[in-house]
């Protein structure tokens, strides 16, 4: 089998994006491709160890050395729109595949895409993308000449697995995400309070990186605790090591509680996979990406965006409905562990290396 060598780039080592570089080098490794990161910032996913070599740079001068000094065959950037056209100004010849990730809502992602068109045209020799609608029609429809490749994610279902733990004496209403306007954290506030009206024990856990967090709505987000009266009945757990999530999914599972997800539209959605792959019932926006591992009262359940009864409602079923919830549970683990294993992913990128004549 012939040796690759890749790169993958992305702005900083953070959420879903550093969840998933961090599932891919591994296993890619093990399918004889050798895969390197480059952040062109610092942040909080370095903490997360990994026997990948991770680079971080932002100035020409240390691009140009990496890039001239590995010989990558392939070389992959997350939905950095500029970063083809510099790696081709750095003197790279190799391939270069626009990965879209992470793009944010609907809107952000046709800007995005829009904007990027000249930038694929010019340097791009593909695009990857996972299995997610609105990013497909739009790939199809703007850039129908680009070369498409079509790659579900991986997770990582044996680290993410149930653990047995302590259960909290109350029922956990848990949310991920960053403090911004996509992962619509005020409406998990919203439901929430109403949930606590039928629940009074209930509580709230919150975990988010400050450092992404948008500054105006970490300032709205303390004031609506006040309002609600919800700041002695929320715990926030700041930039938890990735490694230490599959013990507070558990936990979250064995408190009766469940986790919230109410984000305008996921390309993914990581924090959603990862919890019910822990076992931890997830209530969720319709948000696109997330209907790769949820079917309703199946693996997990909807709620209509912006309908806060109807959350609530759904929310006191998966916590009452003790034979529902068991059900959602085994069937959202069994789902997410044959669906995105981490080597049907490593086969298909190989795949798409060998379509796009990546030899040495």
């Amino acid at each position: 089998m012939n040796r690759l060598k890749v790169l993958f780039t992305f702005y900083v080592p953070s959420g879903g994006v550093d969840t998933l570089n961090r599932l891919r080098t591994a296993v890619l490794k093990r399918h004889g491709i050798e895969a390197h990161l480059l952040y062109l910032n610092t942040g909080s996913g370095l903490q997360n160890s990994s026997d990948t070599r991770i680079f971080t740079a932002s100035s020409d001068q240390d691009i140009h050395h990496l890039i001239h000094s590995e010989h990558y065959d392939a070389i992959i950037t997350t939905s950095d729109i500029a970063m083809p056209g510099r790696l081709r100004g750095l003197g790279y010849k190799g391939r270069i595949i626009f990965e879209a990730q992470g793009l944010g809502t609907r809107d952000q992602a046709l800007e995005t895409i829009q904007m990027g068109v000249p930038y694929l045209q010019a340097h791009c020799d593909a695009a990857v993308l996972p299995p997610t609608d609105h990013l497909l029609d739009m790939f199809i429809h703007i850039c129908p000449w680009l070369h498409r490749f079509v790659i579900p994610n991986m997770l990582d279902t044996d680290t993410f697995a149930p653990t047995s733990v302590e259960a909290p004496p109350y029922p956990v209403l848990a949310w991920v995400g960053r403090l911004e306007h996509n992962k619509n954290w005020r409406e998990y506030l919203e439901i929430c309070k109403a949930i606590i009206k039928k629940k009074p024990k209930a509580r709230l856990w919150l975990f988010h990186d400050p450092t992404l967090a948008n500054p105006e709505d970490e300032v709205m987000f303390r004031h609506m605790l006040a309002e609600y009266g919800l700041e002695d009945r929320i715990g926030i757990f700041i930039n938890v090591p990735h490694s230490q999530m599959p013990t507070f999914y558990s936990m979250i599972a064995a408190s009766g509680g469940i986790m919230l997800s109410t984000s305008l539209l996921e390309g993914f959605g990581y924090a959603v996979a990862e919890a019910i792959s822990c076992g931890c019932p997830v209530l969720s926006t319709d948000s696109d990406g997330v209907r790769l591992f949820i079917t309703h009262n199946k693996t997990g359940k909807f709620y209509p965006l912006g309908n806060v009864k109807v959350a609530v409602s759904e929310a006191l079923d998966l916590m009452n409905n003790k034979k529902l919830r068991e059900y959602i549970r085994i069937q959202g683990r069994q789902h997410v562990t044959l669906s995105f294993s981490p080597d049907r992913y490593a086969a298909s990128f190989r795949e798409m290396m060998t379509a796009l004549r990546v030899f040495h």
